[in-house]
């Protein structure tokens, strides 16, 4: 074994294989067991995400700011190359373990009271557990190529837990379309991955990223892409970063690679807490961070670009929509939205906090909508009402029948605002800070990322405002709609609110730091960062007190409009509207522009195939079958029918000679004297 530190430090690395791997033990011991509905299953995945998670703590506590631990295996050879698989735990795969199992845990705790009476109970709980196996081995691996492999594996295994209801023709289609959205990606990031080999020579992630590692010691010059190690054509260098983001924008939900996630709501709303938060989409972003450095300022510069771009856009659909988890979806995107953005303006440190904060606060939102819709779907079960459980238009009051949870809906929709006293406020504060420090010195252009920015955060006020109102103030609009139900909803047993309160305490500011408004003071800040950050400006100052203002005002004005107060409505009409309504019809343009022509062209390409290929096959299959038969004729008239007259030769002469031995001795003297007059006639002639 290739080990990079001292022997004694090896447990860490056993610790690190043992909570990768207790997931994927739970998944086996899960698929042996009989039965659909077996209640086992459930506590068996909960109890090994527990121990990863236990694993996970002490991993953190030895690695964490401490020196990185690196072992490697020689895992095959060909030729003369060496290829290396082992573990690799840094700053940044200590926290993702660690924010994986954490933000795991409290979802299979919720997931055993949630899918109890699913059918396919012992299903659901074999592919999470698979499905936090390939999360956690993607971020402690070390070779691009296993990290490759584990992220084929967490994009599986999320097709599985979208489709997870196989049974709803709409889980189908959205399982499919991420399933199809996330090849396109991987295409990108394979065709990266395979530049860097030709370049590097190697996939280990430390070699390549780490400090003073290969990718940092090069340079382009005179149009050549120059490594210690070799040199490529400079536009390889681009193609690899862009295979790179379209893996990011694929995994990540950026733009134009974003429409697969609200449709993959359609999994169950405990599957959206975990890979829609903190783990699947988080990947992305992830791989940004482990292969920043390969990234120049120009295309850091896209980065910021389209990451503002996608959570403005993101940010403007969630203003409209009435689906309750899809507007938690495109809030999602628009949030990550801000990590690629700050990844873009050289906030490392920032985008990395937000992605910690943001799966805390986002997975509790995504378990509120589960308890809301859970209870909506109760009520249209024992009612029997023809209602979307998830439409917002039907809730209203729940906050008298669900406290706890609206309770906990109240935190974390005021972390995602990013208010004062949340740990929302600490990472989104440092992003915007250093927005607009890093457009000062750009072209003017440039400033329009920061506004973006600044203005997507009003626009998540308002949406997250009109969701919270909507859902859990005013009077219950199901029941005005139909006046004679009957129903008795409650927040549920501790299975559903012990993880509501764990979640609900991370959302606040002292786990990452004493200082509720200082973002420089937080522990994950100062892990990524290693410049000291001086507050030298007014930024500092002003961009935090007059988002956090208009937010206030924004929260009271959605509080206004709908709870009845008629102040400043939008009309729910005109091109704004529609245009945030149908989600900037980009999946409209998707399905006219690339699915028709992709459709159009597999029409072609099907009667090309049986018009053409089949019909030149059917060609000559004919022309092959008549050739058979021609030789069939010959064979059996010509070629048998000259061994048939050979053999009818033979055999008349054979009869006719068989008359000469009859046996009897006056024929034979009869014979002897005819033959002795035909001579002695012949001779005399």
């Amino acid at each position: 074994m290739k080990t990079l530190i001292p022997y004694q430090d090896l447990s860490t690395i056993y610790f690190a294989i043992a909570a990768v791997l207790l997931p994927l033990f739970a998944c086996i011991v899960n698929c042996c067991l009989p039965g659909k509905r077996n209640k086992v299953s459930g506590w068996i995945a909960t109890i090994a995400i527990l121990a990863s998670c236990v694993l996970s703590i002490s991993i953190f506590t030895k690695t964490w700011n401490g020196h990185p631990a690196h072992v490697q295996q020689l895992w095959f050879t060909i030729g003369a190359t060496q290829l290396y698989a082992g573990i690799l735990l840094n700053n940044l795969s200590a926290i993702l373990l660690l924010l994986v199992t954490v933000i795991a845990l409290p979802v299979h705790i919720y997931s055993i009271a949630y899918m109890k009476n699913d059918d396919n109970y012992d299903r659901y709980f074999i592919y999470l557990s698979f499905f936090c196996f390939s999360m956690l081995a993607l971020v402690v691996i070390d070779s691009m190529a296993l990290f490759y492999a584990f992220w084929e594996l967490v994009g599986f295994s999320s097709y599985l837990l979208i489709g997870f209801w196989f049974i709803r023709e709409k889980a189908v289609q959205a399982n499919k379309k991420a399933f199809l959205m996330n090849r396109i990606g991987d295409v990108g990031l394979l065709t990266a991955i395979i530049i860097l080999f030709a370049q590097y020579h190697t996939f280990d992630i430390a070699q390549l990223f780490g400090d003073g590692g290969l990718v940092s010691q090069s340079t382009i010059t005179n149009g050549l892409w120059v490594s210690p190690v070799g040199s490529l054509p400079a536009i390889w260098q681009y193609v690899a970063c862009g295979g790179i983001f379209l893996g990011v924008a694929a995994k990540s939900a950026q733009f134009p690679l974003h429409t697969w996630l609200p449709d993959a709501m359609e999994g169950p709303t405990s599957v959206s807490a975990l890979i829609h938060a903190a783990t699947m989409v988080a990947a992305g972003v992830f791989l940004l961070g482990r292969v920043y450095p390969i990234f120049n300022t120009t295309e850091l510069d896209i980065l910021a670009i389209i990451g503002c771009f996608t959570a403005f856009m993101a940010a403007t659909i969630a203003l409209t929509q009435n689906d309750l988890k899809r507007i938690l979806a495109y809030s999602t995107i628009s949030q990550l939205g801000f990590m690629v953005m700050a990844m873009g303006i050289g906030a490392y440190a920032s985008s990395l906090f937000h992605l910690v904060t943001h799966a805390f606060f986002k997975c509790l939102l995504f378990l509120v909508a589960g308890i809301v819709i859970h209870q909506m779907q109760h009520i249209k079960e024992d009612n029997d009402l023809d209602i979307d459980p998830q439409n917002i238009l039907y809730m209203g009051g729940l906050r008298k029948k669900l406290p706890f949870t609206f309770i906990a809906a109240v935190i974390g929709g005021l972390a995602l605002i990013g208010l004062p006293l949340t740990s929302g406020y600490l990472s989104k504060d440092g992003i915007l800070v250093q927005a607009v420090d890093w457009s000062d010195s750009k072209s003017i252009g440039f400033r329009l990322v920061p506004i973006g920015a600044i203005i997507t955060t009003w626009l998540t006020a308002f949406y997250v405002a009109r969701l919270i109102v909507k859902v859990f103030f005013g009077e219950f609009k199901l029941e005005q709609f139909h006046p004679h139900i009957k129903y008795h909803i409650s927040d549920g047993g501790w299975k559903y609110r012990v993880p509501l309160m764990l979640l609900g305490v991370a959302c606040l500011f002292p786990l990452f730091s004493l200082n509720p408004v200082l973002y420089e003071r937080a522990w994950v800040f100062t892990g990524f960062s290693s410049i000291h950050i001086d507050r030298v400006n007014p930024y500092h100052t002003i961009v935090p007190v007059g988002v956090n203002i208009l937010s206030l005002f924004l929260i009271y004005w959605a509080w206004a409009v709908y709870t009845g107060r008629k102040m400043l409505v939008f009309p729910q009409t005109g091109l704004l509207f529609h245009v945030s309504y149908h989600e900037w019809y980009i999946d409209k343009v998707y399905n006219k522009v690339v699915v028709r022509a992709v459709m159009a062209l597999s029409r072609a390409l099907s009667w090309f195939d049986r018009k053409v290929i089949d019909g030149f096959i059917h060609l000559l299959s004919a022309i092959t079958i008549a050739i058979s038969k021609i030789a069939a004729w010959f064979d059996y008239n010509v070629i048998d029918g000259i061994s048939r007259l050979l053999t009818f030769i033979v055999q008349l002469t054979g009869n006719f000679v068989r008359r000469f031995q009859g046996g009897k001795i006056q024929y034979y003297l009869f014979s002897m004297l005819a033959i002795v007059l035909a001579l002695l006639i012949y001779l005399s002639i």
